[in-house]
């Protein structure tokens, strides 16, 4: 009634081989390269879906699948780009777009920083028609004086 539970189970060494237990242990202690080399080398998506980058740089060097395109956020200025590339895996010109915040009417906020790269302000400046008028105005003066 009551048998030998161990009658069917033969260790390695009965056939003549010891297990090679030193080795086991020297394979647990080394560490695994290929594991940590995948964990650095892909980029991490963020939690919320979004892809932050630093400046334009950042955008440029992130990489990219061939045939996919993706919205990279600006962590440093109120930009974002879009980064496309081709089929072939040859990346085409990075789409630079800033944002600007809208009111709960509909009209844009004026952010001064967001105007202009370059800080060019159309509101200090003329027309060239409106120089031509001016130069005109200023030259007759100068004639009636002489």
């Amino acid at each position: 009634m009551y048998g030998n539970p161990y009658a069917g189970y033969q260790p390695n060494y009965m056939n003549g081989a010891m297990p090679d237990y030193l080795a086991y242990y020297r394979q647990q202690q080394q560490p695994q390269p290929q594991m940590q080399m995948q964990a650095t080398a892909q980029p991490q998506p963020a939690d919320n879906g979004l892809i932050w980058v630093q400046g334009e740089a950042g955008a440029k060097s992130y990489p990219v699948a061939p045939g996919k395109t993706v919205m990279l956020m600006d962590s440093e200025n109120g930009v974002f780009y879009l980064k496309t590339v081709d089929a072939s895996g040859m990346p085409l010109p990075l789409r630079v777009f800033e944002y600007t915040e809208r009111s709960a009417n509909g009209a844009t906020a004026q952010n001064p920083s967001a105007q202009a790269p370059n800080g060019f302000d159309p509101e200090n400046y003329i027309t060239r028609q409106e120089f031509e008028a001016k130069m005109a105005e200023i030259s007759s003066l100068t004639k009636d004086e002489k």
